[in-house]
């Protein structure tokens, strides 16, 4: 990806330049839309053309019109405008009026003026003296304030505010000043609630053991593992030209990175028998939802949204080498546009590696061969990963989408970070007496709970399988019972009985392991030479379903978790599943809203969604960070291909490293002895 200011794209799917942003902001403001100094700009990317014009262009053809997206804030005014590049002026602009904002610009504009504020608020200065702290030790954790339908609350800005404590700790997290809190108007710039819930008997949580880094804990330290690198002395076997990636004779496809998405994949193919294919037209992480268990006055609103709220890409960390990537790991740098516009250079914010670790494409020994020869056939596995890392408050997001030599393709997801946690009275499980209030969450440290909450991962994955006119079938697994008198002693087995979903409503899914399933993305007009129609399964791996009542205002916000599994017909504007406008949304522009219109998928172009979904009850491991938990799923050919389509696959042999490290064959001929 190239971060040149002079950078001309190259291809319709490309992000906006640094020169593209600099004149998308120029017509944003001399048009009014913005100011240089005080306005927001939520989202500044690219205009995707139209799918059908995208598809149709090839390399080497004139390039479809340039135009940027812009979603703007300003004098508490949101539009949402589409500004040509090349004529270097405003297309359209739309006042948006419903329910709903821009996101929070966590470290720019609206958070600067948040800590102005509240420097200059007396009682808050006053709270913190009377606990015997300081303002300037004090860390502000902005907060989006959710939605239950508070007349009072409708229209506003808001901003909720939590105060943690920083004195001697860079984990400020595990410091929560009991009790305090604040409401911010944005627009009005002021504080319009503040609560100062003072409890003496609930104290600051002690510092000892909070801070995570490195050079803060006491010896003696873990004795570090003997190093294990991948080497590649013939350089990697994929290449990055701009926004495309093309990993040999497997995979190529567009990358970029979007301010709110993060990584998105576009018109991924596979390489089969000299033909690239069309798999994936475009995939990402369409919506986060983090709805924290506690229902009490300072904590019942923290049901976040993270990406509509936030921003993925807004937040991408700067990814580190050895550690959030290995050593043959390809940084790649991206520019994305600030809160007023302007485009920032952030460096390694996407990597790309190929992964070896000792996993197996497919092997098989024969035994049973009537001439007793044993034959041995084994093929190592490679994988292709494309990784970032989104760091939203507390916790860090590790996002992978990983490619096989099979046609197989992971999305990957870890969480780690550090848990938001409470403080409370009682040091431990330990001391006497009746709790006289509900943890809502576990110990993890003296007057230090981990709240329970929950995370959601929704995923767009507009599939195009050898074209666009796709559809969606549910296999489902049914017991099948054998007649009494046939002479069978068995009684039972199982079978598939499958039915190609007609409507978006045949298309919700509710996962189930007593009802089990298989789910494929078909090209009903391709079929393989025996007759199957072509097609991907969706792999669900272990998930979760939401808890929550379906009339609880989050619930309503997210409406979209409440099934794993969707299929709705393309449309451009239909991106992400919590809706364009998150901030104090209604939940009344969703993926469950789109689905509810109905409409035919049998083939159509669809686009089918799934949530990957966690329970989070914290445990002392947890603190004062936590190790990563991970979880996955799986796109896989289902009768894409003839027949297996590494069977060609050479095998890995001595004499592939012998020239590089000529210790292998020694090594090789011990073990073989």
């Amino acid at each position: 990806m190239s971060c040149s200011l002079t950078a001309a794209h190259t291809h319709p799917l490309d992000q906006l330049s640094a020169s593209e942003l600099l004149a998308a902001r120029s017509v944003l403001i001399n048009a009014s839309i913005i100011s240089p100094t005080d306005a927001v700009v939520s989202i500044l990317e690219v205009d995707e053309p139209e799918k059908s014009v995208v598809k149709a262009w090839k390399p080497g053809q004139e390039l479809p019109s340039r135009k940027a997206l812009a979603v703007t804030r300003k004098d508490g005014i949101m539009r949402k405008t589409i500004v040509n590049l090349d004529k270097e002026m405003v297309e359209s602009s739309e006042v948006h009026e419903g329910a709903g904002g821009t996101a929070l610009s966590e470290l720019e504009v609206e958070v600067v003026r948040v800590r102005r504020i509240l420097a200059e608020y007396q009682p808050l200065q006053e709270s913190l003296a009377k606990r015997g702290l300081s303002y300037s030790e004090t860390a502000l954790l902005p907060l989006s304030p959710g939605w239950f339908d508070v007349s009072e609350d409708e229209g506003k800005r808001l901003i909720f505010m939590q105060f943690n404590y920083a004195n001697g700790t860079e984990n400020h997290f595990m410091r929560p000043i009991s009790g305090l809190f604040a409401v911010i108007d944005m627009d009005e710039e002021r504080v319009s609630k503040y609560v100062d819930d003072y409890d003496e008997d609930i104290p600051l949580p002690r510092r000892e053991g909070t801070d995570y880094r490195l050079e803060c804990q006491e010896p003696p330290l873990l004795k570090p593992l003997n190093i294990i690198s991948t080497e590649q002395p013939n350089g990697p076997s994929f290449t990055v030209d701009r926004h495309i990636v093309q990993w040999g004779s497997y995979w190529r496809f567009h990358l970029r990175m979007d301010g709110r998405a993060g990584t998105v994949i576009s018109m991924a193919e596979v390489f089969d028998d000299g033909v690239w294919r069309s798999v994936l037209y475009k995939g990402y992480l369409s919506e986060m939802f983090v709805p924290y268990q506690d229902p009490s006055d300072l904590w019942y609103f923290r049901t976040y949204m993270d990406e509509g709220e936030y921003g993925l890409g807004a937040n991408a960390s700067p990814l580190e080498p050895l550690n959030d990537c290995p050593r043959n790991a390809h940084f790649l740098d991206v520019v994305l546009p600030s809160a007023s516009g302007l485009p920032v250079v952030k460096s390694n914010r996407i990597c790309i590696f190929e992964r070896s670790a000792g996993d197996v494409t497919w092997r098989h020994t024969e035994t049973l061969a009537p001439d007793g020869k044993i034959i041995t056939e084994a093929r190592s596995k490679v994988t292709l990963v494309v990784r970032m890392v989104t760091t939203l408050g507390n916790y860090d997001y590790l996002l992978d989408w990983e490619f096989q030599t099979d046609g197989l393709i992971r999305v990957g997801v870890g969480l780690t970070g550090i848990i938001q946690p409470k403080a409370t009275k009682r040091r431990s499980l330990n001391d006497e007496g009746e709790l006289s209030d509900s943890l809502h969450g576990a110990f993890v440290s003296e007057n230090l709970v981990g709240v329970i909450h929950d995370h959601f991962m929704t995923y767009h994955l507009d599939l195009d399988i050898d074209g666009p006119k796709n559809s969606f079938v549910e296999s489902k697994l049914k017991r099948r019972y054998i007649p009494p008198g046939a002479g069978i002693r068995r009684k039972s087995y199982w079978d598939t009985e499958s039915r190609v979903a007609q409507t978006e409503a045949d298309a919700r899914i509710q996962l189930s392991l007593t009802q089990p399933s298989e789910f494929f993305v078909i090209n009903p007009e391709k079929t393989t030479r025996l007759g199957n129609p072509v097609g991907y399964r969706l792999v669900p791996s272990a998930t979760a379903a939401t808890l929550l009542d379906p009339d609880d205002p989050p619930q309503i916000r997210a409406d979209f978790i409440k099934k794993q599994i969707w299929a709705t017909q393309y449309h451009k504007e239909e991106k992400y599943a919590g809706g364009e406008f998150v901030y104090q949304s209604h939940g009344d522009d969703t993926l469950s809203v789109w689905s509810n219109k109905n409409r035919n998928i049998a083939n159509e172009d669809i686009v089918l969604w799934y949530t990957i979904g966690f329970h989070h009850v914290p445990v002392q491991e947890d603190f004062p960070i936590m190790s990563t938990i991970s979880g996955s799923f799986e796109l896989k050919p289902a009768n894409f291909f003839e027949n297996n389509p590494v069977l060609k696959m050479q095998p890995s042999s001595a004499a592939d490293f012998s020239a590089y490290f000529p210790e292998i064959d020694t090594k090789i001929e011990q073990k073989s002895t």
